[in-house]
């Protein structure tokens, strides 16, 4: 099939993120400047370079309540947060840290977590995350949207520290099937790491 995205696919549901799969999910906690604190996760996620080390978010849509999400107002506001990456073994908190709650409700204590100081960045870290990367706000780009309602964000973040759980680093190296890192995919499916294989690339 072939399909325009500005024109109806004729399908169930959209099919453009269950193309772009698996994503990464960047589970965001930040700080707002009355002190509060919001954690939320993104699909839209992923590394961007590596010296200096970015990574990339997209926040769309608004809050429930008004304005824009409160992830992207205290990012901008305070110019901090960080990404704490999402284990299969989290994978139920992070699902209830996604629901729409009024801004009253702290996620962390919504879903169960626990915060823990950062080193670098005043947002909280997730405690029962295995990674962590402490972030500060490189730039924020407004994306095209077609629809007036929606707000299209990309959010650039410089990775100013790392943390990394002595558990999953085997031989000086993170083990992938003890991180089990989870993804998204389409709809409403998830997936996580259980098989690893390695490639060389070709010398020419």
């Amino acid at each position: 099939m072939f399909y325009k995205p500005s024109e109806p696919h004729g399908l169930k549901h959209g099919p453009f993120k269950a193309i772009i799969a698996p994503r990464p999910i960047g589970w965001i906690s930040t700080l707002a400047t009355d002190g509060s604190v919001n954690l939320a996760p993104f699909s839209f996620f992923n590394a961007m370079s590596e010296n200096p080390p970015i990574v990339a978010m997209g926040i769309n849509g608004s809050h429930s309540e008004g304005g824009a999400k409160d992830s992207l107002d205290n990012i901008e506001a305070t110019k901090e947060f960080v990404c704490n990456m999402v284990s299969y073994s989290l994978h139920e908190k992070m699902n209830l840290s996604s629901a729409m709650l009024p801004r009253s409700i702290d996620e962390f204590d919504y879903a169960g977590l626990t915060k823990e100081p950062s080193t670098l960045v005043k947002p909280p870290r997730v405690k029962e995350s295995l990674a962590h990367l402490e972030c500060v706000l490189y730039k924020t780009i407004v994306l095209p949207s077609h629809n007036p309602k929606v707000v299209n964000t990309m959010v650039l973040g410089e990775v100013v520290g790392i943390h990394i759980s002595d558990e999953i680093i085997v031989d000086g190296m993170i083990d992938m099937k003890k991180y089990q890192p989870l993804a998204r995919l389409g709809y409403m499916d998830y997936c996580h790491v259980e098989d690893v294989f390695s490639m060389n690339r070709p010398v020419v």
